[in-house]
């Protein structure tokens, strides 16, 4: 799949929250993988959930950097999970990316999930995603906007526009859980989670 270039910095010099859905339909590229983004988080930094509302840590510090690199951590010692920069040098803001459809070296991305039996499996779920692009600590801080990188973002295929985006609560969250900060694309198979009651139209 053809994808468009990398996004601009000030796209992502904006709060978690408006950045979070128009990323949706972007492909991240690891490598010779990449998949296509159908579900993301918000993470503002007067989120409680949110990494950076403790203030700025050595473990965090990626996420009060420039806009549009990328914030990797590890949760619960087990699984890696890659997050986007939002807000401007200083803020703390970023989107988690919670699952992808592969768009490019399937076949690598099913080898570094042996365990995965569906397509959901393989990358419905942050960790999963990260497993199956091969992104872990090392990546934290990498620049996603360098258009040569080996791992870097672009925008979404011309072909391949976002259908129904639906917009609801996070998910494995205890603090703010109710909030609706979570979107992901309506028709994806590799949605982690979908929404058993009351989802909220993406426009509200």
């Amino acid at each position: 799949m053809s994808s468009g270039p990398a996004p601009s910095r000030p796209f992502f010099a904006r709060s978690a929250a408006l950045v979070a859905p128009e990323l949706v339909g972007m492909v991240l590229v690891a490598g010779q993988s990449s998949a296509r983004i159908v579900e993301v988080e918000a993470y503002d930094p007067d989120d409680p959930a949110s990494h950076s509302f403790i203030g700025e840590r050595s473990r965090n510090r990626v996420m009060f950097e420039r806009p549009g690199h990328l914030y990797v951590y590890r949760s619960y010692g087990l699984h890696w999970c890659a997050n986007v920069v939002c807000g401007p040098v200083g803020v703390g803001a970023a989107v988690l990316l919670r699952a992808g459809e592969p768009t490019a070296g399937e076949e690598s991305m099913w080898s570094r999930r042996p365990l995965a039996k569906t397509d959901r499996q393989l990358c419905g779920g942050p960790g999963r995603l990260c497993a199956a692009l091969g992104i872990d600590g090392t990546a934290n801080g990498v620049d996603l906007l360098n258009p040569t990188g080996g791992l870097r973002l672009e925008t979404a295929p011309p072909n391949r526009a976002v259908t129904a985006l639906v917009r609801t609560v996070r998910v494995g969250i205890t603090k703010a859980a109710a909030e609706p900060l979570r979107w992901y694309e309506e028709d994806s198979v590799y949605v982690s989670h979908r929404t058993r009651s009351g989802p909220r139209p993406a426009s509200s």
